[in-house]
């Protein structure tokens, strides 16, 4: 009996040889379509809602988003944190000589606006001393509206939003964070359909050798299709915890990790979310926006009052009081309108002040396996049984080609 095995073997020896590398490739292929699965594409392509796909992590960005908000927010950092590390004096130092160039042209607006020759027939030199006084108490007006903002801060700022909103619009983005801090468990993926591929490659050709039944190609391209995808996902979390066995200790592949990871999550974060100008953006676009402007425009035109106060009465009795009020409220607007353009000048100062990458990074270094799994199994888990699944359809339909091209059916 075995030297008939041994002269079939021979005498198809290609064929049997080829069943490892086909098995191997199937593992392998099967293995990298997940990881792309998972990313690509962007936008739903097909007929919605089943004839189509689009990558798992864009398709569930709003829950992805909101999962990275929890684990920076719970773990990381809070935005009274953000907001206290930020000087209001110096922030006003940074701002001053920018509102310096910005105080002539809105008093020149709001004037020419409303009281054109009230304000032509003004002279020269009461015009600069009401814009030296404006200039003079313009840091302190910014003073004031930091430490509004930092006192209520929970009332006038939803980092959570900005986040989400952030990841949201930015698929992209949200791609890159997950497909970075994971590349190397992306690349095992990969590589582990490719051995563990093979080796059930050489299983199955030991099987087919002696029981050449037709199921048994189809079956074991199933069991590749899906076994190498279950068991990389499973070794890049399982165990959590180190755990020696003898002289050799597992612990999953990402987990093992962490420090690495958390290093390039710090800098990613930092970088591309919680960045000053998105930060600023959240504070004047997010859902509590209009609080702030309320805030903002009451501290302006009480600076209006304070620096016309000596000649309150002889300005509304030449502009009128309604005329007054609108002027004061127009102020305000153009200070406003100017905050995106005015504040990216401390973006410089607010990125040495707040120190993210540092801190996200220390941070995360220091989370318990479970409270740092969360950070990159949401990709996988919302629904890894379709990517195995996947895995396996194409495996079976590899074997089905295998039992009928290349062993005649």
């Amino acid at each position: 009996m075995m030297e008939a095995l041994l002269t079939e073997f021979i005498d198809n020896l290609w064929l049997y040889l080829s069943m490892p590398v086909i098995s191997g490739i199937v593992g392998y292929g099967t293995n990298v379509l997940a990881i792309k699965m998972m990313f690509e594409p962007l936008e739903f392509i097909g007929k919605p809602p089943f004839l189509g796909w689009q990558g798992i992590v864009p398709r569930r960005a709003a829950k992805m988003a909101a999962i990275s908000v929890e684990t920076i927010t719970t773990h990381l950092i809070s935005q009274q944190e953000i907001f206290a590390r930020l000087d209001a004096e110096r922030v006003a130092d940074e701002l001053e000589p920018v509102l310096n160039d910005m105080v002539e042209n809105i008093v020149d607006q709001v004037m020419t606006e409303y009281e054109p020759g009230f304000w032509e027939a003004l002279p020269q030199f009461v015009k600069r001393q009401i814009y030296q006084r404006v200039k003079r108490d313009a840091p302190r007006l910014i003073n004031e509206i930091m430490q509004q903002l930092k006192l209520n801060i929970s009332q006038m700022y939803d980092l959570e939003d900005m986040v989400v909103t952030k990841l949201c619009e930015d698929k992209a983005l949200l791609n890159r964070i997950f497909s970075e801090v994971g590349a190397q468990e992306f690349t095992f993926i990969g590589r582990s359909g490719l051995y563990f591929g093979f080796l059930f490659g050489l299983v199955q050709m030991l099987v087919w050798l002696f029981f050449q039944q037709g199921w048994l190609l189809p079956a074991f391209g199933l069991l590749v299709g899906y076994a190498t995808n279950a068991i990389a996902l499973k070794m890049i979390f399982s165990p959590k915890e180190p755990v020696k066995v003898g002289p050799v200790t597992f612990q999953g592949l990402f987990m093992k990790r962490q420090k690495e990871v958390s290093r390039d999550y710090g800098r990613l974060v930092s970088s591309y979310v919680l960045t000053p100008a998105n930060i600023v953006e959240g504070i004047l676009k997010g859902p509590y926006s209009d609080k702030v402007f309320d805030m903002i425009g009451r501290h302006v035109q009480r600076a209006v009052d304070e620096q016309t106060n000596l000649a309150k009465p002889f300005v509304t009795f030449a502009v009128g009081t309604q005329t007054y009020r609108e002027m004061k409220a127009r102020a305000a607007e153009q200070l406003i309108a100017s905050l995106p353009t005015t504040l990216k000048h401390i973006e410089d100062y607010a990125d040495e002040a707040l120190d993210l990458e540092n801190t996200l990074s220390t941070r995360l270094e220091s989370l318990k396996p479970q409270q740092f799994e969360g950070m990159l199994r949401p990709a996988f888990e919302q629904d890894e049984w379709i990517l195995i699944t996947v895995g396996a359809a194409l495996g079976l339909a590899v074997g089905f080609f295998q039992l009928v091209v290349m062993f005649g059916g």
